[in-house]
């Protein structure tokens, strides 16, 4: 008899991939989402034609107020992954509300219903690096085109205190903790993953979340784009086929990592500064982005690596996309999809 996973959030940018890779792997899927984002039925359609959507069932819901599907779905599935969220810090702070009631609530059902089923299925949160704030105790340097940590440290690992800043931040790192705390009280096999910067095929960017895709969309389209601060921030880039590894590796050794925190990212050697970024735009794909430049948003870091080690150590998982390579991929999928691009972003 084949594993069901249920995927919250399942039709949007992390969660198609997640679904496509389960699929192929001979896992039963069921989707929860409320297809509240724009471009999602996209990737509905591109499920729905894979060899193996036999095994697919997609189910309109939202984790705020479909409490009696959520537990359905929970009393049959072995794994649950948790990706339905709000994601844009921006989005949150002009309205708070709605962001806790997604983010927060939303996770706190999802746990509810885990803990209410007969199979108590294994939950893995798709928590954020946004959990530490701006990390202000941490020494960064100013160079020439990007920031840099100080004090010899390379990456932020899980002993780093949390700080939530921006009502995202807090939304996210409020239910990073209940997941985390419904293991310890409730025996549930939960895995929290503090995620870096996720980029990939199926990414349909906006200004305000997937910056990679949207730069580079941008560049494709001649549409007018806004650097916020003064480009020297830098993230760890992690490719989705990596993140989505990440997870099946975390089912298969959940006796090691359950009730565990993970940072998860690029780490360092797949660590970019947007100027960085803009660069390689021109020198590998010959697209030059001429940005406004306005102050930086609330709740912004810096800069944010991620130290993977603990999970590396638990699952043995790593990283196996160079950065480049993987802009590469994500490139060639905007391409090849221009024209149904275009008609996305008219």
């Amino acid at each position: 008899m084949n594993k069901r996973i249920l995927i919250t959030g399942g039709v949007g940018f992390i969660g198609v991939n997640a679904a496509e890779r389960f699929l192929k792997d001979g896992w039963s899927v069921d989707i929860f989402d409320n297809f509240s984002r724009k471009g999602v039925e996209l990737n509905e359609q591109y499920l729905k034609a894979l060899p193996a959507s036999k095994n697919l069932a997609i189910h309109r819901g939202d984790v705020r107020t479909d409490h009696d599907l959520l537990e359905k779905l929970c009393d049959t599935a072995d794994v649950v992954l948790h990706l339905a969220a709000q994601v844009a810090v921006t989005t949150s702070v002009t309205d708070p509300r709605t962001d806790f009631d997604i983010n927060a609530l939303g996770t706190f059902n999802v746990l509810e219903a885990v803990r209410a089923s007969t199979k108590k299925p294994i939950m893995i949160y798709a928590s954020t690096n946004k959990v530490y704030g701006s990390l202000e105790h941490l020494s960064v340097i100013e160079q020439e085109n990007k920031y840099a940590l100080g004090g010899g440290l390379r990456a932020v690992d899980e002993n780093q205190p949390l700080d939530f800043h921006s009502p995202y931040g807090c939304s996210k790192g409020a239910a990073d903790q209940y997941v985390r705390d419904y293991s310890r009280l409730y025996g549930l096999k939960t895995v929290v993953f503090r995620q870096s910067c996720i980029y990939g095929h199926r990414q349909l960017g906006i200004e305000d979340q997937g910056w990679v895709a949207w730069f580079m969309i941008a560049a494709m389209f001649k549409r007018p784009v806004t650097l916020y601060g003064n480009g020297k921030q830098v993230r760890d880039l992690l490719f989705v086929d990596d993140l989505v590894e990440a997870y099946v590796q975390a089912v298969a050794h959940i006796d090691k990592c359950s009730g565990q925190v993970y940072n998860l990212g690029g780490g360092p050697e797949n660590a970019l500064s947007l100027m960085e970024f803009f660069s390689i735009l021109e020198e590998d794909f010959g697209q030059k982005l001429s940005p406004a430049h306005s102050p930086e948003r609330p709740g912004d870091q810096p800069l944010f690596i991620a130290d993977n080690g603990k999970f590396e150590a638990d699952s043995g998982w790593q990283a196996k996309t160079n950065v480049r390579d993987g802009l590469k991929k994500l490139h060639q999928w905007l391409t090849d999809n221009k024209a149904m691009l275009q008609g996305f972003y008219k």
